[in-house]
């Protein structure tokens, strides 16, 4: 069995629009407040964290209500073609209330941004496993994460050709431009209803037709507390990584120097180098296991966010260090997402990828707030050099979590089937 790398990777320019989207907003909307609204990081983190209150709630619902949907363009392309399509309009709106000076315009365009992007996350994410066998899932999520990978590498270019704050009218021009075109090219190559149903048939089990007839299935036993010790993981790590995620551009800033779109070098650079590890890592993983393939991963991002927070200023140091950022970062995501949907059922892949970002926005909601605060309590420089510290913190207890997850591992070897058999066998 071999994965189809080509298809794999039009389904995930879904996933591209998305991380396309994120780096965008992540980079650039911090600053924009602070111009509209003044210095005041609590409630500038408390405005990043909307769209994971909203993403809390909606991500899951449009997953669950995705696996029930049938159409001629399947179960999820209606969610990405209808949230891509609206996110597009929104987004073109925010540069425009922006150089206005007006804030509640500027709010209203974040917020129908925010609705418009969790209609169609989960349903985009929830793609790939629909139309790649189980033990291909790691492969396939490393596909796609390459391609989100293309999608971030894409707005960070632009972001520093284009000079970031200086040009944004521009700039969210061609990003909205760059997801309008993704779209159409999923639209002419992507035929979902035709993928599921060239699946290779799977021998039905009792439980997979109550899943079925709607009539639903329990996780019990060790299976059930896998799941939860691994999505507190997810959130743990999510704590972790988010924190570095919404204050970077102000970090680098403040602690490096960097301003005028070169704010974006380091992270391209580690997205770069992501991009060339996603496939290596995907196969890794089928050799390795997932399992200890995210506790090495934890492990060299922890010893990355301590190294980090020593660079004072921007030298290769930063380069080498967010190199390393980027492919522990990326093993994580390429093994975290299938370790979830392997103890889910066809059926209902979708409320089990709402499931994963439930947790994942849970965190997302909580660390901005945490961080603003810490960083409003000491003075700006004095704040923003608790970042790391504070990341490694969240990663270390990841990782003690992980050691006692048991199920959601690779299935490629006669260990990780005789494991999907007990996790068939556990559910009821």
């Amino acid at each position: 069995m071999k994965l189809d790398y080509k298809r794999t990777a039009l389904v995930g320019l879904a996933f591209m629009t998305i991380s396309a989207f994120w780096q965008l907003y992540n980079n650039e909307v911090p600053l924009m407040l602070e111009n509209l609204i003044g210095n005041n990081q609590f409630v500038i983190n408390i405005i990043m964290s909307l769209d994971n209150i909203l993403a809390l709630f909606l991500l899951p619902f449009f997953g669950a209500l995705s696996d029930r949907t049938h159409t001629r363009l399947g179960k999820r392309m209606p969610y990405i073609v209808a949230g891509i399509s609206a996110a597009v309009v929104f987004m073109l709106l925010m540069p425009f209330s922006y150089l206005k000076g007006s804030f509640a315009g500027f709010f209203i365009a974040v917020g129908g941004l925010l609705l418009a992007m969790s209609f169609y996350r989960s349903p985009a994410v929830a793609l790939m496993p629909d139309v790649t066998p189980k033990p291909l899932r790691s492969k396939g999520n490393a596909v796609v994460n390459l391609m989100g990978a293309v999608g971030m590498i894409f707005i960070q270019a632009i972001t520093i050709l284009l000079g970031g704050e200086s040009n944004y009218t521009i700039l969210f021009l061609v990003a909205a431009a760059f997801m309008l075109v993704s779209m159409a090219v999923m639209l002419v190559t992507v035929n979902e209803n035709k993928l599921v149903a060239e699946m290779p048939h799977e021998e039905e089990t009792e439980e997979e037709k109550l899943i079925r007839t709607n009539k639903g299935v329990k996780l019990r036993g060790s299976v059930l507390k896998s799941l939860l010790l691994l999505l507190t993981a997810v959130f743990l790590w999510y704590m972790a990584y988010s924190a570095i995620e919404t204050n970077y551009t102000r970090y680098a800033q403040s602690i490096w120097g960097l301003s005028d779109g070169q704010y974006s070098k380091p992270m391209l650079v580690s997205s770069i180098v992501a991009l060339g590890s996603f496939v290596p890592l995907g196969m890794l993983s089928m050799k390795m296991g997932r399992k200890k393939t995210i506790l090495v991963s934890l492990a060299l991002l922890l010893l990355t966010a301590v190294g980090i927070f020593f660079i004072r200023h921007d030298t290769v140091w930063l380069y080498i260090l967010c190199s390393l950022l980027g492919v522990s970062w990326a093993a994580i995501n390429v093994n975290s997402y299938p370790m979830v949907v392997e103890m889910s059922r066809g059926a209902d892949v979708g409320k089990y990828t709402g499931l994963y970002y439930t947790f994942s926005m849970a965190a997302q909601i909580a660390t901005p707030l945490i961080t603003g605060f810490l960083f409003d309590v000491f003075s700006d420089s004095a704040g923003f050099l608790l970042l790391f510290p504070y990341a490694a913190f969240f990663l270390l207890a990841a990782f003690v979590v992980v050691i006692f997850v048991r199920h959601g591992d690779s299935v490629s070897s006669q260990k990780g089937a005789a494991e999907t058999a007990e996790v068939k066998t556990a559910q009821a």
